[in-house]
């Protein structure tokens, strides 16, 4: 019997190894990014370290969870191999210029590794303070990431002009791109400035006269503006609940630490606060946060854009990795409440970015809640449970159903639903077990994962990570030239 329940786990750390080992191979091959390359590679073999000790504990029970850890491990490697490979290859950079993404991909990697390590070191009692923790420890790790990206950025730059100069055709917009991704790379420092209270001399406002607002919402209105040379969006409070100054910075001051914990390319960047004429009787008070130039990811798909399905498919990779950054905060409970398209910004670059939920005591303090934004019909993105029962309780799943219904919309740029009665969509999810169709050229691994995602039964939708792991893979393949 023991036997039987050990063989399991005895495959899935056959594949780990093997997967570690292809991963090995192709380190020692990368062209590009070889810092990160390699922290991957070092960190793959501390796990294989663990890895291996629990094939050694072959006549111990083994401890729950380690099978689907050791699983998820194996799609994370695989994603990790898949990622590798690509800067191994001789048309590097061609796929880099088409996706643009600056190896943000290494990020989804490294957090994956963390969660593995998390529950096998759990499962194997590791003690804090074992040289395999350092590795794996927050602090320690973030500060190797950023030395690492800092290095390899240098050395794209460097890699990236040399390529421009040795090519005898077409040179023009391979130099526009190439030039857009070192500006982009010489910027990233804004991503290193705390969030804190903003002084209003600090902001400029685009254009600063007259100051417009490029749009408009019962509670507020926001400016285009630039702060220190970084376009930003500057929302600003139309009849504030709250006009205490120092009750909203204490408010402020509460949240700063955990939006600290969402930093991610794939989340909108929140800069701060800032209180314009604060010794005045009705100060004005300004939420900053990241520009995105193109709106929200419904606007996007409603716009008569070219969106050819590689980049739809690292559009669904984007917002995947910004929700799995929420959902593995400190807080394991963590979930955005409100998933819909409209709660995703899109940079000039089609990036995606979640947004909707920072800051959100600081805002909630200042919103006249006697508004109600305009917004799709919540029902579109309810899951079937919370849809049989109000009192269903909200949760990951739950959440990735409405996710799904995000990634059926980039697929196909319609909106979910539309023209059904409340009655109609409960007609259809809850009783007909209804999913809306993809379109006929979707390809097949993207349709799979949006109907994954999408699935009636709760229990046979992934979670944010296995998600990721499986988008990361399958947009590697499809970039492949």
């Amino acid at each position: 019997m023991l036997f039987l329940s050990f063989q399991p786990i005895m495959e899935s750390i056959e594949i780990v190894l093997s997967i570690a080992s292809q991963i090995y191979t192709l380190v020692e091959n990368v062209k590009a990014n070889k810092k990160r390359c390699c922290r991957v590679y070092d960190r793959v073999k501390a796990l294989e370290t663990l890895v291996k000790s629990i094939e050694e504990r072959d006549a111990v029970k083994p401890s729950p969870g380690v099978e689907d850890a050791l699983k998820g491990l194996s799609n994370t490697l695989e994603s990790a191999r898949e990622l590798i490979e690509t800067y191994t290859l001789q048309n590097w950079v061609e796929r880099f210029l088409k996706s643009n993404s600056n190896g943000d991909e290494f990020e989804s990697v490294n957090h994956r590794l963390n969660d593995a390590f998390q529950i096998l070191a759990g499962a194997q009692q590791l003690e804090q303070g074992n040289a395999l923790s350092e590795m794996f420890k927050l602090a320690s790790r973030e500060a190797q990431d950023k030395v690492d990206r800092k290095e390899d950025e240098a050395d794209l730059s460097r890699l990236l002009l040399e390529y421009v100069e040795a090519m005898q055709r077409d040179m023009e917009e391979l130099k526009i791109n190439v030039n857009k991704i070192v500006d982009n790379l010489s910027t990233q420092k804004i991503i290193c400035e705390d969030i804190r209270k903003i002084k209003p001399d600090e902001l400029k406002y685009v254009p600063e006269f007259p100051k417009k607002p490029f749009m408009t919402t019962p509670t507020s209105e926001v400016y285009k503006g630039e702060y220190r040379g970084f376009p930003v969006a500057i929302k600003k409070y139309r009849e504030p609940v709250n006009t205490n100054p120092r009750q909203v910075e204490f408010i402020f001051s509460k949240e700063v630490d955990a939006m600290k914990r969402f930093e991610s390319p794939n989340i909108l960047r929140m800069y701060g606060i800032c209180i314009d004429d604060e010794n005045a009787q009705n100060p004005d008070f300004l939420i900053i946060q990241e520009y995105c130039e193109k709106g929200s990811l419904r606007i996007v798909l409603s716009s008569n854009c070219e969106l050819p399905w590689t980049r739809k498919a690292r559009m669904c990779l984007d917002a995947a990795q910004g929700l799995y950054r929420l959902h593995q905060t400190e807080e394991k409970g963590k979930v955005h409440g409100n998933i819909n398209s409209s709660k995703f910004l899109v940079t000039e670059d089609y990036r995606v970015k979640l947004g909707g939920f920072e800051l959100t005591k600081t805002e909630t303090s200042l919103r006249n809640t006697t508004f109600k934004d305009k917004e799709m019909s919540s029902l579109c993105y309810s899951s079937p449970q919370r849809l049989s029962s109000i009192n269903h309780k909200y949760n990951k799943k739950c959440e990735m159903y409405s996710f799904g219904i995000v990634l059926w919309e980039i697929a196909t740029r319609k909106k979910p639903f539309e023209g059904c009665t409340n009655d109609e969509i409960f007609q259809k999810v809850c009783q007909e077990r209804y999913l809306e169709p993809l379109p006929s050229d979707c390809p097949e691994p993207l349709a799979q994962l949006i109907d994954a995602c999408r699935a009636y039964a709760s229990f046979n939708r992934p979670s944010s990570g296995v998600l990721v792991d499986k988008l990361l893979k399958m947009v590697v393949q499809l970039e492949k030239p």
